[in-house]
């Protein structure tokens, strides 16, 4: 992250895909058609070259602010819109797949409170004014499960660090994953950069939170035999 691109943006390594089979024709159509209006604001760097911070206030209207990580086909991100209405939610996902799925949802739920940047977190954090987000959500992250790989994984102070600048003191982030050693590097990382672990006890971490809505890739794990966990934190301060 030293180097930088000539347009100004640090040179960040992406270890994701962006793309994968080709989209159907609707997904096409939702990409064309409703992503524009959905964004956030101006997060790329060519656009923004000066980092000027987005205006959540007048995004959403005032209301609260949760932040959705790596959404991956949107279900979780549409359920939380359609459950709690009073609150903005953005969501970032690289993966325009998963965003053309996210934007279908959308469409059918008629949620209004969502706004979608179809990149990077860590360009959306360097444009996030400071202490603004209320709760953030990271479920069922890449996962890179050899040891050489473990510096890929969001758990890290690269990606951590600015999640904390971020968050408001007191806010949540919640964790869902089933790779334990993914929890580990977690309860490790997660509170170096300012965060407290919320668990009293074991069903802290095998219940889901009241609101949760299982995604695909948890209904994949757990045809695996794999064992979820739900960690929440929160930031300090």
């Amino acid at each position: 992250m030293t180097d930088q691109h000539p347009s100004g943006a640090p040179w960040r390594n992406f270890y994701g895909r962006y793309k994968g089979k080709h989209l159907r024709k609707s997904q096409e159509a939702y990409l064309d058609q409703d992503l524009a209006a959905l964004s956030p604001g101006p997060v790329d760097w060519e656009v923004n070259p000066e980092r000027r911070p987005l205006d959540l206030a007048a995004l959403f209207d005032g209301r609260e602010v949760w932040l959705e990580i790596g959404f991956g086909g949107g279900e979780h991100l549409v359920h939380q819109a359609g459950l709690h209405p009073e609150v903005g939610i953005i969501g970032a996902e690289p993966y325009i797949n998963g965003v053309a799925m996210l934007l279908g949802k959308i469409r059918q739920a008629g949620v209004d409170n969502l706004r979608v940047h179809p990149g990077d977190a860590r360009d959306l954090f360097d444009v996030l004014p400071e202490a603004s987000i209320a709760k953030a959500f990271l479920l069922y992250p890449d996962p890179w499960p050899k040891a050489r790989h473990h510096r890929r994984r969001f758990v890290t102070p690269e990606h951590l660090a600015p999640l904390a600048r971020v968050l408001k003191p007191g806010a949540e982030f919640r964790v869902a994953t089933d790779i334990a050693d993914y929890v580990r590097q977690t309860l490790e990382e997660v509170p170096r950069q300012g965060f407290t672990w919320l668990a009293e006890g074991p069903e802290d971490w095998r219940r889901p939170w009241a609101d949760w809505h299982s995604t695909r890739y948890e209904q994949k794990a757990l045809r695996a035999g794999r064992v979820p966990h739900y960690l929440t934190f929160r930031r300090d301060g």
